[in-house]
């Protein structure tokens, strides 16, 4: 799931000696936030896919205000967040199934797959942090919300 966003950041939140301590993990300016689930069938192409899709995805503003750019044309900032939860199954019962969300040992790689991929294409990315408490601060701007599947 990506959102056109005026500003975000990731903050990492943890437990140090009885207190909870927070670190900014990343942040960027105006751009795109891209909430990265992975499922068991996905691989280094699907990443790679994703990756491009990201980049080169027309949803940022022209000079007559149409969403006729892509972040690869304008401000070149992406923070990617892993998100499991996006394959959480409520088709039956109260409480969702995470059957469909890949294992972190295999989720972990794929998401580090396409930050490396964006930053190969150019793009500025920041990050949170895998197997985290993470609070995730955004301005949708538009609101834009768009689902890619690869």
């Amino acid at each position: 799931m990506v959102q056109r966003v005026s500003r975000a950041s990731v903050t990492v939140v943890g437990e140090s000696v009885g207190e909870t301590v927070s670190e900014i993990a990343g942040e960027i300016g105006a751009g795109l936030v891209a909430f990265v689930g992975v499922t068991h069938a996905d691989g280094p192409e699907q990443a790679r896919k994703l990756a491009e899709r990201i980049w080169h995805l027309r949803v940022m503003d022209d000079e007559q205000g149409v969403m006729n750019r892509s972040v690869a044309d304008t401000t070149g900032a992406v923070l990617v967040v892993s998100q499991f939860t996006l394959y959480g199954d409520t088709s039956k019962g109260r409480r969702p199934s995470w059957l469909a969300a890949a294992r972190p040992e295999q989720a972990e790689p794929l998401v580090r797959e396409v930050v490396d991929e964006l930053r190969r294409l150019g793009a500025t990315v920041a990050t949170g942090r895998f197997r985290t408490e993470m609070a995730v601060e955004l301005v949708n701007d538009g609101p834009v919300t768009v689902i890619l599947d690869v």
